[in-house]
């Protein structure tokens, strides 16, 4: 037997019961409007009416046994599933149900494999090599009409090697780095034969060297995320550890001077 309620803050008391597809749940109202812009938030503020069940708990007619992951979600802001969570499909339609959209967004991370626990996030190892080398350029330099003054400049060639078990990572590091160069704005791309594998080469533009000059022999330049240039591996290793860390990775290990890690030739993470 079922009763029609509209329930609002007024009207209840903590601890609320909720039964959903049969499994009851208690919980606070806090909880439950968390979001408050969500179906879930709607229900026990009010603006939709609820029914209940003969014991008198609120009773929702959805998958009773994914509704503990959306409790959890919203008691501690975090996305926690058990090894070989095989309802993700699932959870994501009753996060698209309950309209709570951070939930439904990081769910969708996870199908991508760009959060940690992802199909293709999990277990992941990451490895950086990096490498820097002086070239010396000779270039005409016009001074005016048929007036010109052979010139020369140091350019600092810089290079770097990212191999990631998660294929994934790799292209998300495609998406935050972009070259600057001759043809314009292009995003890097794998190397060819596999995803795993990003090779990066960049040459910020010294400033005695014309940039016509600097684009004429083939030099790249190379940005961040937030489009400012990266002029040197500190400054890349820097973007590098900003991304890698924020995808749930952790430093492994550093060479050759581990306490100096922006400094490194080679850098290893992995993720559990």
């Amino acid at each position: 037997m079922l009763s029609v309620s509209t329930a609002g803050p007024q009207s209840l008391q903590d601890p609320v019961s909720v039964n959903v597809g049969g499994e009851v749940y208690v919980t606070t109202l806090d909880t439950l409007t968390r979001c408050r812009d969500s179906m879930l938030g709607a229900m026990f503020t009010g603006q939709i009416p609820l029914l209940k069940d003969r014991h008198g708990n609120f009773f929702i007619d959805r998958d009773g046994r994914v509704f503990r992951y959306v409790l959890n979600y919203l008691r501690s802001n975090s996305l926690d599933l058990p090894e070989g969570f095989a309802e993700l499909p699932l959870l994501k339609r009753e996060a698209d149900f309950f309209q709570i959209r951070p939930l439904l967004e990081e769910i969708q991370r996870r199908e991508s494999g760009l959060a940690p626990g992802g199909p293709s996030g999990r277990g992941a190892m990451l490895n950086v090599d990096t490498e820097s080398h002086v070239r010396t350029l000779h270039f005409n330099l016009k001074r005016g009409p048929d007036n010109y003054e052979l010139c020369s400049c140091s350019v600092h060639v810089h290079t770097a090697t990212v191999f990631c078990t998660a294929r994934v990572f790799v292209d998300l590091l495609c998406s935050r780095f972009a070259y600057r160069g001759q043809e314009g704005t292009a995003a890097p791309r794998p190397r060819d034969g596999s995803r795993n594998y990003l090779h990066l080469e960049w040459a910020p533009c010294p400033q005695e060297l014309p940039r016509d000059q600097h684009q004429k022999h083939g030099f790249r330049e190379l940005h961040g995320e937030a489009g400012t240039e990266l002029s040197d591996l500190r400054a890349f290793m820097e973007e590098l550890l900003r991304v890698a860390l924020a995808e749930g990775f952790r430093v492994d290990s550093v060479f050759p001077d581990s306490s100096d890690i922006l400094n490194c030739r080679s850098l290893r993470f992995v993720r559990y």
